[in-house]
């Protein structure tokens, strides 16, 4: 857990984890420490992200901040201006070079939060993640319940339909799971039902 914060020098944190591990809730904890400490704050959302509000980022527990919405790691460069402390919510959905734009915040001065699923549904890293953890100060990985047994889970399984990477979903398409409850997709994507104490049903 981050106890110091930087003086006079800029700074990458990363929250990452599964699904439901409690990363934006975390990201809005530290941004409002930032604020009762009289900094200036600016929030990042991607644009294709649209689970709860628009203009919000919302944790799964309901508790939010205002945001700004982009599609690509170029318009967060633009509109950043002269903002101390810089938040930026699933960064894995947002374009472009964002790596290089956070290094270059960081290096500019700026405090730069980030919160993203360090894997995929498929359980393989899931970039520009794990390059940001390599490029950060900071780093906490997060874990939820496993939505089966309860155990401490650290890997995101859908249980919806879809083969695609990126498709945006809550509870009605994602669960959290531990290890042995983790079910690996075949190459179509589905479930295989061979690895795993128990199936998605």
């Amino acid at each position: 857990m981050l106890n110091v914060v930087p003086k006079g020098t800029g700074w990458i944190e990363v929250i990452c984890g599964c699904m439901f591990s409690g990363k934006t809730e975390e990201l809005i904890r530290r941004l409002r420490r930032a604020v009762i400490a009289q900094q200036s704050v600016i929030v990042f959302k991607s644009k294709i992200d649209e689970r709860y509000e628009s203009k919000l980022v919302v944790s799964h527990s309901e508790h939010k901040i205002e945001a700004l919405q982009v599609a690509t790691a170029r318009e967060v460069e633009e509109l950043v201006g002269d903002f101390q402390v810089i938040g930026i919510d699933e960064a894995q959905f947002i374009a472009g070079e964002l790596v290089n734009v956070v290094r270059r915040l960081a290096n500019r001065g700026r405090r730069v939060i980030i919160t993203g699923l360090d894997t995929d549904f498929r359980a393989e890293p899931f970039e520009p993640i794990p390059q940001l953890m390599c490029e950060a100060e900071v780093v906490t990985k997060l874990m939820a319940v496993c939505h089966r047994c309860g155990a401490p889970a650290h890997r995101t399984q859908r249980i919806g339909a879809g083969t695609d990477l990126v498709q945006i979903g809550g509870q009605e398409q994602y669960e959290a799971r531990c290890r042995s409850c983790y079910v690996p997709p075949d190459e179509s994507g589905e479930r295989t039902g061979q690895a795993g104490l128990f199936d998605s049903e």
